[in-house]
């Protein structure tokens, strides 16, 4: 079993990157939480891995943290989750938020992960409401339990312009910190949008 990988980024893709290590390409799928920290092709990286064995195929999943990992070994021990829902399951949502929105039993932020639908997102809130990772205490803590209406108004917006949600919230944390909470929806949006195009 590959549980850790550590070299050079050889290709980089949205849903997957390939890892030089001593000469050897490793093609690791990852979520967009990942992926979005990672280096340029040519620079290192180090991702802990799950391995995952089927009769006809193995597969690596990458994940840049310890927290990632641990809730995708949870959530593919779902019945009926496998590891592409697993990892749209990350990529639609940031890991301390999943955790806030498992233990609010929170159903209609879980359904608006594309890929996931009313019945998987009820299936992860009964099955791991009582088993959340026990490192995801201090996670939950910096996760505000009511999401503020304007970050959740620019987070719709900018989603609807079509920006991959992960993408769309650091853009919006980010103009949220420069322009202030007060700053107003219109002048907020052209900030994210002037975030988004760095």
């Amino acid at each position: 079993m590959i549980a850790h990988l550590h070299g050079r980024i050889l290709e980089k893709h949205p849903n997957r990157v390939i890892v030089d290590v001593g000469g050897v390409g490793y093609d690791v799928a990852v979520p967009l939480s990942t992926f979005y920290g990672l280096a340029d092709p040519g620079g290192e990286v180090s991702l802990r891995v799950h391995t995952h064995v089927r009769e006809d195929a193995i597969g690596l999943f990458g994940f840049a943290t310890a927290l990632e990992l641990e809730l995708f070994e949870r959530l593919i021990g779902i019945s009926g989750i496998g590891p592409k829902v697993g990892l749209a399951v990350l990529s639609g949502i940031d890991p301390a938020e999943l955790i806030a929105a498992i233990e609010r039993g929170d159903l209609a932020r879980l359904t608006a992960i594309p890929g996931v639908g009313k019945k998987t997102s009820e299936r992860i809130v009964l099955e791991l409401k009582d088993r959340l990772p026990k490192v995801a205490v201090a996670a939950i803590a910096n996760v505000a339990l009511e999401v503020p209406p304007l970050r959740d108004d620019l987070l719709s917006a900018l989603t609807n312009l079509g920006y991959h949600r992960p993408l769309a919230e650091k853009a919006v944390d980010a103009a949220l910190k420069a322009s202030g909470r007060d700053a107003g929806f219109e002048r907020t949006l052209k900030q994210a949008l002037r975030e988004l195009a760095k």
